[in-house]
């Protein structure tokens, strides 16, 4: 899924200047929030897609032949 290859990208890209925020880098600690933001909004459309495809009709049966009782058959 490339909205989750996404988040983890910025992800990754956050982690030098979340380092040096926590070392009381001002000005690193206000691009972080700015990519927390960006974080915010790629989460949102991980979201947007796993609902999307929780909502997408299934192909085939739901229920596997083995475990369908036989009036189901």
């Amino acid at each position: 899924m490339q909205e989750y290859e996404t988040l983890k990208r910025l992800v990754t890209e956050a982690e030098p200047d979340v380092q040096k925020a926590a070392g009381g880098n001002k000005a690193a600690g206000t691009r972080v929030r700015k990519m927390m933001q960006d974080i915010k909004a790629a989460a949102q459309e991980v979201r947007k897609k796993v609902l999307e495809g929780r909502d997408e009709p299934e192909t085939g049966s739901a229920v596997p032949a083995a475990e369908q009782s036989p009036a189901d058959a």
